[in-house]
């Protein structure tokens, strides 16, 4: 068994095919292939079911996958200290991102400066909704993650705070109040945005006993804003998660009592995070510093 068995093997259960693996790594299909049948003889499994269009990890599989890629996230971590020792110039690091916070007003100002420090570390960076990167940090798909805080399970480190805040369309009989409790927007048709903090939203109606009318689920914040200028809803969103700019056709009120909402960055376990990811870390702590 080698790290490039082990590579190929976590490629192919990702990506659910052998061409889409050696694409994406550079090789032959039949280089994947060889692989795969390679891995499965020495360890006596079948790994993958197949069927026409695409493969699936089989159960052994799967159970084999989270190992695989705990042994490749350990062996990254040696490369890159091996790298730290000479001036970290190689390495790679994976982020997983959600919603506008992250992705548009933290992330940027990060990695300008981290290119700068870091010219030689090459990144990727996945968006999803939060609970995606929670669970991408789980199967250690990514080396560190922005999350909502608290989150236990994890190592994490705080790095901004917001609130939360009822959008309103202009027009609403109830923009013209200073702030607004949870039970006033239960009576309109409600517009949920399934990424960025929409499991913290839920949380804050099941919390308060309160069922919002949900009559619309975005996939996207931009679309969710859509909705609300159309007058067609209202919704609760993060207050650091909204597009700068005069008259943008809704209004923000802050709920009563104030919800705040924390945003960090989260690790499995800092104790075997690459030099790659500590660095990123240390970085966004000063630079989020007031």
């Amino acid at each position: 068994m080698t790290l490039t068995q082990l590579e190929i093997f976590s490629h192919v259960a990702e990506l659910r095919g052998f061409t889409a693996a050696a694409t994406r790594l550079g090789i032959s299909q039949s280089a994947v292939s060889h692989a795969i049948k390679s891995l499965e003889q020495e360890l006596g499994v079948e790994l993958f079911k197949r069927h026409p269009s695409l493969v699936e990890p089989s159960d052994i599989g799967q159970q084999l996958l989270l190992r695989a890629r705990a042994m490749l996230g350990l062996a990254n971590t040696l490369r890159q200290e091996a790298a730290d020792a000479r001036g970290m110039r190689r390495g790679t690091l994976r982020i997983g991102s959600f919603g506008p916070t992250s992705t548009m007003k933290l992330l940027p100002t990060i990695l300008q400066r981290y290119r700068a420090i870091h010219p030689g570390i090459e990144v990727h960076i996945d968006e999803g909704p939060d609970r995606q990167v929670i669970q991408w940090l789980d199967e250690r798909r990514i080396d560190v993650g922005f999350v909502v805080l608290p989150e236990d399970r994890f190592d994490t480190f705080a790095l901004m705070e917001d609130q939360m805040v009822a959008l309103l369309p202009t027009a609403h009989p109830l923009a013209g109040h200073a702030s607004l409790d949870l039970k006033d927007l239960c009576n309109d048709p409600f517009v949920l945005t399934e990424a960025g903090s929409s499991e913290l939203v839920t949380r804050l109606f099941n919390s308060a006993r309160l069922t919002p009318n949900v009559r619309y689920r975005c996939a996207q914040l931009l679309s969710t804003l859509d909705v609300v200028r159309r007058g067609d809803a209202v919704t609760v969103v993060s207050e650091g998660s909204l597009p700068g700019g005069e008259n943008p056709g809704f209004v923000t009120r802050p709920l009563s009592p104030r919800i705040p909402r924390q945003i960090g960055l989260a690790v499995l376990d800092s104790r075997q995070a690459s030099p790659a990811t500590l660095a990123f870390i240390e970085l966004a702590r000063q630079l989020s510093t007031p």
